[in-house]
């Protein structure tokens, strides 16, 4: 019990890192991103400064904003993880004793037993609506607002070679296809992600 209780702490401590780590992250591409745009604001036409700031700028951004989702990506995951694991211990507290279910709360699911769905629900997250539940992470957010980067960057980049509708239209497309590809990636990562094995009889 004293080694399921460490653990349980262990566990609770991990969280409380990767959470705060998503924080982190996050506000030092918000950060970033505003700081440029005061920069590019102060550089703007007719400034000569404002074409190469630009194209200095919004691509460290673009990348930046990669980098970080693909690490809230990682964090997310060590979130379920360890989530799944207090849920596994949880369990364990409630066959201690026959008043132990009255006080330790059972997850709604398919099966008490499964320790995934005890933590799925922990996060509010539904099984059968988890496409539209993937749209909501911390990792899509900062992608979304990184898609409005590179769809800015494309069309300025566009605009040099082509009239502004299609240098507008290329730029809105450029943000769907990244948008679309890192969810997908993002999708493909959590339902590969590693599983807890089963817990012996």
């Amino acid at each position: 019990m004293s080694a399921l209780t460490t653990e349980h702490f262990v566990l609770q401590t991990a969280i409380s890192t990767a959470t705060s780590e998503e924080s982190a992250r996050a506000t030092l591409y918000v950060m970033a991103l505003s700081s440029s745009l005061v920069a590019l604001g102060f550089a703007a036409p007719p400034s000569p400064a404002f074409v190469p700031l630009a194209a200095t700028l919004l691509p460290a951004l673009a990348i930046l904003g990669l980098f970080t989702s693909v690490r809230l990506v990682d964090t997310g995951l060590q979130n379920i993880l360890c989530r799944s694991a207090i849920a596994r211990i949880r369990l364990y507290y409630r066959q201690l004793s026959p008043q132990a279910s009255d006080y330790i709360i059972a997850w709604a699911g398919p099966a008490e037993n499964d320790a995934v769905t005890a933590a799925a629900a922990t996060m509010g997250i539904g099984r059968r609506r988890d496409w539209l539940v993937g749209l909501f992470t911390i990792a899509m957010m900062i992608i979304a607002i990184n898609s409005i980067v590179i769809g800015a960057g494309i069309t300025l980049l566009a605009a040099l070679a082509f009239p502004l509708g299609a240098a507008i239209t290329l730029g809105l497309l450029a943000a769907a296809v990244h948008l679309v590809l890192f969810y997908l990636y993002q999708r493909h990562r959590y339902r590969t992600r590693p599983r807890l094995p089963e817990i012996s009889p």
